[in-house]
């Protein structure tokens, strides 16, 4: 059998605490690729919110422009505003 010795014990823990500096590092990393994550998530979420605003006020404004198109109908005779034709 191997005889253990201080020398080889000594080995064993320097490779052992490479190992696991080595394993911190990679926990580290992966930290900082969530916060990146988290980040790009944030920002779709605020370019969704926006793009929901910009919808919001298009369709108001599309709903006073249907409302004047039938106030002209009811006050100028003729053919009635068809939003189909």
């Amino acid at each position: 059998m191997v005889e253990v010795t201080n020398e080889l014990m000594t080995e064993i823990l320097k490779s052992l605490q490479q190992r696991i500096s080595n394993i911190e590092l990679l926990g580290v990393e992966q930290a900082q690729g969530m916060n990146a994550i988290r980040g790009y998530a944030g920002s779709i979420q605020a370019d969704t919110t926006n793009i929901y605003g910009v919808l919001s006020r298009i369709d108001q404004r599309l709903d006073r422009i249907e409302r004047r198109l039938e106030l002209r109908e009811m006050a100028e005779p003729g053919t009635p505003y068809s939003p189909n034709a």
